[in-house]
């Protein structure tokens, strides 16, 4: 690429991130000024040098390679919309991505970091979280960890070319990483069926565990090494599973009225419940408890046994979390 074309990308890259940072802050969004400085100076499109939108019949893939200057220009301005955007696929399925940038903001916004703290990123995707985290905490306070060594030899080389040098790990993300440990916060960008408890163990005294569970974010408070109690924070939040852990239960849904399966609150009902109640008794829960939304569902956890329940964690509602001994 010319020095003409190089110095265009950067601009055009500067101008993107101020209006992605602008958009955010409309919404709501990146209230912390050290969030907005990171989201503003990281460059999101060194780590998706390829990615792939959903078209009919397939994918389409944009690269900032492509020799075309307007399907190179179409590559950069996308890395810079508030969407999801899948870089790796495989025979047709999902295995990684860059996720949603106001979810992400929103996620690290909960995560209520405080300079100095420790965080375990579990799934490292293309790397630019961690980046973020980096930005905000400094490398040596951040560890990122996934399963697939191309994910994580991928994401080591984007971060080092953005200038960041967090630790990453490759190993399967339910252990957690005894050896970094104890964290402040673990932030797991892979779904789970219920909370591993290497996560808990790893995670000191008063620290919080932020993961996505049943379409939507759990979270948790850790108590000590083998108690933790949390409540789910409204937003929806749909990421690819945790590989190397718990398969999730998947809940029967024959039968059940097309209108119920629209409602997204009783979904995440249906979906946090699967393998404890059936889709009958779960609706019979959601109309009868006013057809609650997730912030009033939480899940305890003390040792063997984890729970979700709604309002109250010795409520009458509970339900044990998928493999996880009933409390």
């Amino acid at each position: 690429m010319g020095a003409t074309h190089l110095k265009r990308d950067m601009e055009l890259s500067s101008a993107l991130r101020t209006e992605l940072v602008e958009r955010l802050r409309a919404a709501g969004e990146l209230t912390d000024p050290r969030w907005r400085r990171a989201f503003a100076e990281v460059p999101r499109e060194l780590f998706v040098p390829v990615y792939y939108t959903g078209a009919v019949g397939g994918h389409r893939r944009l690269s900032g390679g492509d020799p075309d200057p307007l399907g190179h220009e179409n590559w950069l301005v996308g890395a810079y919309a508030d969407e999801p955007l899948a870089t790796r696929v495989r025979d047709g399925e999902l295995m990684s991505s860059s996720s949603q940038p106001s979810l992400m903001a929103r996620m690290l916004s909960a995560l209520n970091v405080q300079d100095g703290h420790r965080v375990l990123e579990i799934g490292t995707g293309t790397g630019y979280n961690a980046a973020l985290l980096a930005h905000r905490l400094g490398d040596g306070n951040v560890t990122t960890a996934d399963l697939d060594p191309e994910i994580t030899a991928s994401a080591r080389d984007h971060l080092t070319e953005a200038g960041f040098h967090p630790e990453v790990v490759t190993g399967d993300g339910a252990l957690g990483c005894p050896w970094r440990a104890p964290f402040d916060r673990i932030l797991a960008t892979c779904a789970v069926s219920r909370v591993p408890p290497a996560w808990i163990a790893q995670t000191r005294p008063d620290g919080l565990i932020l993961a996505p569970l049943a379409t939507g974010l759990l979270a948790l408070r850790v108590t000590d090494a083998t108690h933790a109690e949390g409540r789910f924070l409204r937003t929806p939040a749909y990421f690819v599973p945790l590989r190397g852990g718990a398969a999730a239960p998947v809940p029967r849904i024959r039968g059940l009225p097309c209108r119920l399966l629209q409602s997204e609150r009783f979904r995440f009902l249906l979906t946090l419940t699967a393998g404890a109640l059936d889709p009958a008794d779960a609706h019979a829960v959601w109309r009868g408890e006013g057809r609650p939304g997730r912030e009033r569902f939480g899940v305890s956890v003390a040792g063997d046994a984890q729970w979700a329940w709604l309002d109250h964690p010795e409520g009458p509602c509970r339900w044990p979390l998928g493999g996880a001994r009933r409390p």
